[in-house]
């Protein structure tokens, strides 16, 4: 193909970008008098928002809509190993068979029933905000006799963990949700117990051929920055996952 040809394509296809991009905006009126009202430090309220989002943003970052628990079934999908690798997840949790761990944004519990195999003298908490989600773990629980998981309906600014009780947190492409993240990893940060980990997995916002919505990706440099200011402390990045960034964090 020659140079003009490539350079037309090229041009053509990033105005299609910037187009489809366009049109994940929405104008809410809803929210202006938040604006006004609600703007804080932590906290923007923009009424020129993206339709994936809540108008709400924190250090530059706008927190994306929270997934239903109507779409359960795309959680526990059989294609989910295959695309994002959880159990690699796992493995690089590198878990001790009496922890105690947090599955926070359990959903259905696609990661609590894997974790608590290997908790086997431990726990896990699994905690999510929607309730039928917890009905979905408590019947698998029942049903599949697992006694070492733990459900707890958690708030929009606390996941209700008990203090100094937990060895590991982990989030798998849930924090972006988090409508108050400042309150709810301070919250987190007061269940860890000295030296306990906290382990995000989020797909990649620096790859813009991820086929997920923007608001649902996160770069690195802005997981660092919003873990740094509720005082945690960056120990590694593994990237090991097809899709998404595995990034662990300590308390000190």
């Amino acid at each position: 193909m020659k140079p003009l040809k490539i350079f037309i394509l090229s041009l053509i296809l990033l105005v299609a970008f910037f187009v489809i991009a366009g049109q994940n905006l929405t104008y809410d009126t809803s929210i202006i008098p938040q604006k006004e009202n609600n703007n804080n430090e932590n906290y923007q309220y923009h009424a020129l928002h993206s339709r994936d989002g809540i108008g709400k943003f924190y250090l530059g970052r706008e927190i994306a809509k929270v997934m239903g628990h109507q779409e359960f079934l795309w959680l526990e999908r059989p294609s989910r190993e295959q695309q994002e690798k959880p159990s690699k997840v796992i493995e690089y949790l590198n878990l001790k068979p009496t922890e105690t761990i947090a599955d926070i944004g359990a959903g259905s519990g696609y990661f609590s029933f894997r974790l608590a195999e290997l908790v086997s003298n431990g726990k896990v908490f699994a905690v999510d905000i929607q309730p039928e989600m917890l009905d979905i773990i408590d019947f698998l629980k029942e049903e599949n006799k697992v006694n070492n998981i733990e459900t707890i309906l958690g708030t929009i600014k606390n996941p209700n963990l008990p203090n100094n009780s937990v060895d590991t947190v982990l989030m798998v492409d849930a924090y972006h949700e988090f409508e108050y993240p400042q309150e709810t990893m301070e919250n987190i940060v007061s269940s860890l117990k000295s030296g306990g980990k906290v382990v995000l997995a989020e797909y990649r916002r620096e790859n813009p051929l991820i086929p997920i919505k923007t608001l649902h990706k996160m770069t690195k440099k802005q997981v660092k920055k919003e873990m740094n200011k509720v005082g945690l402390i960056w120990d590694k990045t593994v990237e090991i996952l097809p899709q998404q960034h595995l990034i662990f964090f300590k308390k000190i």
